[in-house]
């Protein structure tokens, strides 16, 4: 049987600390939270694995790297709503939930919807709620958040989610562009957002956050 816990410290040790990850919270969110139990129960000798996990129909998990990376840029208080898009089983909830107020997570499917919310109650994330929708269309009635996140990457974000952010609040997206994608922090200021480079990483495009395309003959 694998030794779980000597993995945790491992990935962080060799896949999150290099990677200029140095907030005392993230790191201690990452060591706590057990990887394995928030992925599918065949892939769970695969959690640790320096690579995105497939969690099928389109969707991964992001890889340790990307996922400490982009929540050192996102400098997440303990006051804040997040809203994760994208839960898959739960994993990142339960890391947000750990540097949050509050989070609420988006799922697409009801059975997943189901699964995570009770690998979070195993777990006693009790400031966490999975909700039943689009992810494109986010989670309006529990809004608006001081931070979006987004599991997977995108070719555009929708208007919906940018009115369902506070001003003054931000958003982290993966933008898929060519080979590879760039991690960008949006700010909203006075309804707009402006967005900065973070790092580099990739991701296959969540679906419903792909670029519209114009029909041509």
């Amino acid at each position: 049987m694998a030794d779980y816990e000597t993995l945790r410290t491992v990935m962080v040790d060799t896949q999150v600390r290099p990677s200029d990850v140095t907030k005392f919270p993230i790191i201690d969110a990452m060591l706590a939270v057990p990887r394995e139990d928030f992925v599918p129960d065949d892939r769970r000798d695969s959690a640790y694995v320096d690579d995105d996990l497939d969690l099928g129909e389109g969707r991964i998990m992001f890889e340790p790297r990307t996922m400490g990376k982009m929540l050192d840029a996102l400098d997440i208080r303990d006051s804040e709503v997040v809203m994760d898009l994208g839960c898959g089983l739960g994993y990142s909830t339960a890391i947000l939930a750990r540097l949050a107020e509050f989070v609420v997570a988006v799922e697409e499917d009801e059975a997943r919807v189901a699964e995570a919310q009770a690998n979070l109650s195993t777990h006693d994330v009790d400031n966490a709620a999975v909700v039943h929708g689009t992810l494109a269309g986010g989670a309006p009635k529990q809004g608006p958040y001081d931070v979006i996140v987004l599991e997977g990457a995108a070719e555009h974000v929708p208007e919906t989610l940018v009115d369902q952010l506070k001003d003054g609040g931000r958003m982290a997206v993966l933008f898929s562009e060519g080979a590879l994608g760039v991690m960008r922090i949006g700010y909203k200021l006075d309804g707009g957002m402006t967005w900065r480079m973070a790092f580099n990483a990739g991701a296959p495009v969540v679906p419903g956050f792909e670029r519209h395309r114009a029909f041509t003959l």
